[in-house]
C-alpha cells in the first residue's frame, strides 16, 4: 500500500466518521451524562467493536448483510431497540446537577468504566450498515497482489484513530454544555436532551438501508 492511498484512505474516513450517526450522537450523550474523561471507555468500546467487524467484513460478513434482507434486518432493529431504550432511560434517569455528574455515575455504577465500553461496543455493534459499507470501503484502498494482513491492519488502525479523535470531540462538546447546566431545572433538560440524542440515533438506524 502506498503513502498516497493510505492518505485518501485516511481523508475519505475522516469525512465519513464526522457525520453525525449513532456513535457520534451516543458519544455526545455520554458526555453530557457523564464527561469527555468517562465518555471515553463509550469510544473505546465503540472502535473495539468496529475492529472486530473490519475483521468481520474481511471475512465476507459484510457481502452477507448486503445480500440477506433478513439478517441486516434482524440485526438493525435490534439496534433500533437497544438505542431507543437507552434514550427512554436517559429521559426518566433520576435529577442531577451537572456537578454531581460523576458522584452520580459512580453512585449507580452506571458510568463505570466496564458498562460504558459495553454499551460503546453494543451501540457498534448494532449497525449493520457499518459492517456492510466496510465490506464495500476496504476493497478499493486493497492492492490484490500485495499480502492482506498488513493492508488491512493500516486501513482499520487509520479508521479506528480517527473514529476515537471524532468521538471525542462530539464527547467534550456534550460535556462543555453540560458543564453550563447547574441548576436541577438544566439538569432535567439535559436528561432530556440526551435520551432525545439516543433516540434519535435509533431514527437514524431505523432509515438505514443495504448498501
Amino acid at each position: 500500500m502506498t503513502w498516497q492511498t493510505l492518505a485518501f484512505f485516511f481523508a475519505t474516513a475522516f469525512v465519513i466518521s464526522m457525520t453525525p450517526g449513532p456513535n457520534m450522537l451516543l458519544a455526545m450523550s455520554l458526555g453530557l451524562r457523564f464527561g469527555a474523561r468517562r465518555a471515553a471507555w463509550g469510544g473505546a468500546g465503540m472502535c473495539a467493536a468496529l475492529a472486530v467487524m473490519a475483521a468481520l467484513s474481511a471475512f465476507g460478513l459484510g457481502a452477507l448483510l448486503s445480500t440477506s434482507v433478513l439478517a441486516f434486518e434482524i440485526v438493525r432493529w435490534a439496534g433500533v431497540a437497544y438505542l431507543t431504550w437507552l434514550g427512554i432511560a436517559a429521559w426518566r434517569a433520576p435529577v442531577e446537577p451537572a456537578g454531581s455528574r460523576d458522584a452520580a455515575a459512580s453512585a449507580t455504577g452506571e458510568g463505570s468504566a466496564t458498562r460504558l465500553f459495553l454499551r460503546g461496543a453494543l451501540v457498534a455493534f448494532s449497525n449493520p450498515k457499518a459492517l456492510v459499507f466496510m465490506g464495500a470501503l476496504f476493497p478499493q484502498f486493497i492492492d490484490a497482489g500485495a499480502p492482506l494482513a498488513p493492508q488491512l491492519i493500516a486501513l482499520v488502525a487509520t479508521m479506528v484513530v480517527i473514529e476515537f479523535g471524532w468521538i471525542m470531540a462530539y464527547a467534550t462538546g456534550g460535556d462543555r454544555l453540560a458543564a453550563k447546566l447547574t441548576t436541577v431545572s438544566a439538569a432535567r433538560s439535559l436528561n432530556r436532551l440526551t435520551g432525545g440524542l439516543m433516540i434519535g440515533a435509533g431514527g437514524l438506524l431505523a432509515l438505514a438501508r443495504r448498501v
